[in-house]
């Protein structure tokens, strides 16, 4: 629980004093701190640890097509310069097969402001944002770099750490330069052994997310060490870390190791001349004061994955936690009619290279379609120039323009009632790639491939035998069960000083509810892509179509000014600001759930929404069965909420029952006070 009053730390003896080690996590975090006047080092200035809310000035923040409305919040708070020119990095990618007047006027007035400013800017075609600001620099080892997109992750492929924030959160940044973390507990991933030929970086992040799927991660960030790092290329490490946002964390970060510095010193090669942020200076420089682990830091929880052990898999349909192997879906013949090279997560060079060699000299399946895009024209120039471009489209291949597309529900290629589709995109969730009717599966570019020819689902032919275990059904991971040190002092949660309310806080709240009994409800099912980058839309509208991609019958179900109760981990996925916008447009005065994804507590709170974590009360409603197994219900359920003990009391079949709920501090709350962070930072200004 992030709200949790225990304390964590991690203390160790050197010369008979006793200082506080950090992981690579915290010492990042540490180089990004906002010291006196506002200024941050590349060198640690003090500890941080898990818990803390710090200041942090990220290097850069991304934003994509989410500009527009990033704009309007920017002048809405009162902001007349961006306060750091360079900080800001504008990449168009999502609805980049739009042409209509207004999305393109749309981009015309980015551009204006990116060039107004002194900006830079890049426009629809250049390709995805993560991996521009891979390519060009921006996302630099051992650096903080924040992104309006919950890929950002992907940052931690190169051992920087990269973390979403939320629309809000950019428009802040680009006011102040700076903006809060609470820094994340960290999860230690001990990679051993290495991958067998045909296995890739996709199959361990499919295996981590399908073996540990129970939370193991949600809300921390996650720290990869081992053996078998070395092993992984840095395209492999991007694709790991990109999809630990599915996964549940909040960061995924890698060692910066020899492997990073040679693909730094050939990206320096391959950029010719002085590059603004990829030199032989930065370089040197990164390397003369290399952020490491200290030796003996502890983390809040360690797994183990033997990568000799994992094999290709498939995760879904429509859920990216469970997961099969292929060997195994193989076997039930799961036709498919169309698969997909696309996305920040496997659509670079070495993807596309090892989809050629699959399809060479062969034909895509009849009734099936395959769409590729490159993750940049960048990388779709170098493919072309090693001949595996022309190798896709000679295949039959439908070639799309450098951009997200249909990964994100948007343009060509979208999934149809009754579909099904392989993808080697990071999400499946229903409705994201096209009807809620249709299935998606994910999984690797070979995968992907080979089912484009084959029509259904299957192992590419060459690896079948190189790729199958040798002992079938041997786990490849384990949890490392570990005892967690708690600072002398610090206070259980029984005996933990309430945060009192501030002026305009409720107090009480007394409000029946709609019961949504599932886990891992997703942005998508809260407000589907479809109307993610429409930005024309009224409050009233968003209201209107709230949770109508979980559940066509919520509307049927709900009352207006009825609390949302959920399972676990509700909010996971996109850092759409609209999932928890649109909730409040539609009168729901707060969302009750057993846990939270970070990132949608944090777009809640600097929107002036509430959400409360109340586990107990989830669970009672669970043992009762109250959720009658259907998505959405309205139980006989009244709920009165006493936010100066912070309990919730609820009287279910008669029997009345009190839960504790985890207090919200003082600073969320003056953000539901102020009605969220624009109108805070516009009281501060």
């Amino acid at each position: 629980n992030p709200q949790s009053p225990v304390i964590l730390r991690n203390w160790c003896a050197r010369d008979g004093s006793l200082t506080m080690s950090m992981n690579l996590v915290e010492k990042l975090v540490a180089r990004a701190i906002v010291r006196n006047g506002g200024s941050t080092s590349s060198s640690i200035g003090r500890k941080v640890s898990a818990g803390e809310f710090v200041a942090v000035r990220p290097s850069h923040v991304l934003t994509h097509d989410n500009t527009a409305p990033v704009i309007s919040k920017f002048n809405t708070i009162g902001a007349k310069n961006v306060k750091d020119p360079k900080q800001p990095v504008f990449v168009l990618d999502h609805n980049v097969q739009d042409k209509s007047e207004k999305n393109l006027a749309k981009y015309r007035s980015i551009q204006e402001f990116a060039s107004q400013h002194g900006i830079d800017f890049y426009p629809a075609g250049r390709g995805i944002g993560h991996q521009v600001m891979v390519e060009e620099g921006y996302a630099f080892p051992g650096s903080f770099v924040v992104g309006s997109d919950s890929h950002s992750n992907m940052y931690g492929g190169i051992g920087c750490l990269g973390t979403p924030v939320v629309r809000t959160d950019a428009a802040a940044i680009w006011a102040t330069e700076q903006t809060w973390w609470q820094v994340p507990p960290v999860a230690l991933v001990r990679l051993e052994g290495k991958l067998r030929q045909g296995v890739t970086g996709k199959d361990v992040i499919i295996t981590l997310c399908g073996l540990f799927n129970t939370d193991q991660v949600l809300n921390h960030a996650v720290e990869f060490v081992g053996e078998g790092v070395l092993s992984l290329s840095i395209d492999e490490r991007l694709t790991i870390a990109n999809m630990t946002t599915e996964w549940g964390a909040l960061a995924g970060v890698f060692p910066i190791d020899k492997v990073t510095e040679e693909w730094l010193r050939s990206r320096e090669k391959k950029l010719k001349g002085e590059h603004a942020r990829i030199n032989a200076k930065s370089i040197d420089d990164l390397f003369s004061d290399l952020p490491v682990a200290d030796e003996g830091a502890k983390y809040a929880k360690e797994m183990v994955l033997d990568l000799a052990k994992v094999e290709p898999h498939v995760s879904g349909p429509n859920h990216v936690k469970v997961m099969k192997s292929v060997s195994e879906i193989e076997k039930e013949n799961v036709k498919v009619h169309k698969a997909y090279l696309v996305s920040c997560v496997n659509s670079r060079a070495e993807d596309i290279a090892q989809a050629a060699d699959i399809v060479k000299d062969k034909t895509v399946a009849k009734g099936v379609e395959f769409y590729v895009a490159a993750a940049s024209s960048e990388v779709q120039s170098e493919t072309e120039a090693a001949g595996d471009w022309q190798t896709l489209l000679e295949a039959g291949a439908i070639p799309l323009p450098p951009g997200c597309g249909p990964c994100i529900g948007l343009g060509k290629g979208l999934l149809e009632d009754g579909e099904v589709g392989i993808s080697a995109t990071n999400r499946n969730f229903k409705g994201r790639m096209g009807s809620r009717n249709a299935e998606a599966y994910l999984a690797s570019p070979a995968v992907v491939a080979a089912s484009a020819l084959k029509g259904f689902i299957c192992m590419p032919e060459h690896m079948v035998s190189e790729c199958t275990p040798d002992k079938e059904g041997e786990d490849a991971g384990k949890m490392i069960e570990k005892k967690e040190e708690i600072v002398e002092g610090a206070e259980s949660g029984a005996m933990a000083d309430l945060p009192s309310l501030v002026d305009g806080f409720s107090t009480k709240l007394d409000a029946s509810i709609v019961f949504c009994d599932e886990d891992n409800i997703n942005t998508d099912g809260i407000y589907a892509g479809k109307y993610t980058y429409q930005d024309g839309m009224t409050p009233e509208q968003m209201g209107e179509v709230a949770m109508d991609n979980y559940d066509p019958g919520f509307n049927q179900e709900y009352k207006n000014g009825d609390i949302l109760v959920a399972g676990f981990n509700f909010g996971t996925g996109s850092s759409r600001e609209q999932a928890a916008t649109c909730l409040k447009e539609k009168g729901i005065p707060l969302v009750i759930a057993g846990s939270f994804s970070a990132t949608y507590v944090r777009n809640a709170f600097n929107n002036g929404y509430l959400c409360l974590e109340c586990p107990g009360f989830v669970q009672k409603m669970r043992e009762m069965r109250l959720g009658d197994g259907k998505l959405t219900s309205r139980p006989e359920v009244n709920a009165s909420i006493d936010f100066a003990r912070w309990v919730l009391v609820a009287e279910i079949s008669g029997e009345v029952f009190t839960f504790e709920i985890a207090p919200v501090g003082q600073a969320a709350q003056e953000l539901v006070v102020s009605g969220g962070l624009e109108a805070w930072v516009k009281s501060q200004m």
